[in-house]
């Protein structure tokens, strides 16, 4: 049996002392009342994301129901809500928000929505991302976290592989987004992908288990030695 997924979201500077931040910038988890400064925060340096699959963080209700917000209390205890939102900021000006979803079953974390001001872009803090979703999942006891980069720009998928984590394919049309003035289209997103778990706890697949094509992309992506396929007859 593996490791029992914790119920606690890390702190602020749990997260900060586990990943340097760029110098002058604090994370802070995000507190009940600054829900209005998040909504007006994500729809400013996010634009378009009003129809895509991280719409919810656009609306009020959702972060009292679903978020696990600092200083409040509900029904479920914040740290049993399974989104948990970061915001990252200098002198107490908004920098930055960063916001991951729980899968308690799988116990899995997913990257939901980063977005930098642009103001702060050239701060380097979107590089931080990657290393602050592993550093939750950790402190979580996950045993995988994963994220989408939109295939628009690079900058997300020079991080996350600058920062070590596994390219694994490409979504084509998984997403909503406003491309341009009153142009709704379906975007393409790159899938990357971090292992927490220890490879005590991670069964490979075998060559009778995958069909010939999913095989030669297994093999592609991970190598035939990582697979445990053995070599090539």
């Amino acid at each position: 049996m593996g490791a029992e997924c914790k119920t606690g979201w890390p702190t602020g500077p749990q997260l900060a002392g586990a990943v340097p931040l760029p110098a002058g910038y604090v994370a802070e988890v995000l507190r009940a009342d600054e829900v209005d400064t998040a909504l007006r925060f994500v729809d400013d340096s996010f634009p378009g994301l009003a129809l895509s699959n991280a719409s919810c963080f656009l609306r009020k209700e959702f972060y009292g129901a679903r978020v696990a917000l600092a200083g409040s209390a509900g029904t479920a205890g914040p740290g049993e809500r399974d989104f948990f939102v970061l915001t990252i900021k200098r002198e107490a000006q908004w920098a930055a928000l960063l916001a991951v979803e729980r899968d308690p079953d799988s116990q899995v974390l997913y990257g939901r929505i980063g977005t930098v001001d642009t103001a702060h872009r050239r701060a380097g803090i979107g590089a931080c991302f990657p290393a602050l979703m592993v550093e939750t999942g950790r402190a979580m006891g996950l045993g995988m976290v994963y994220s989408l980069a939109t295939l628009k720009t690079p900058a997300m998928q020079r991080a996350f592989e600058q920062a070590n984590w596994q390219l694994i394919g490409i979504m084509p049309g998984f997403d909503r987004e406003v491309t341009a003035p009153g142009v709704v289209s379906r975007v393409y997103e790159a899938i990357y992908v971090r292992l927490l778990a220890p490879p005590a706890e991670i069964l490979p697949p075998s060559a009778e288990g995958m069909q010939p094509a999913t095989r030669e992309l297994f093999e592609r992506l991970f190598g035939r030695a990582r697979s445990g396929l053995g070599p090539q007859a």
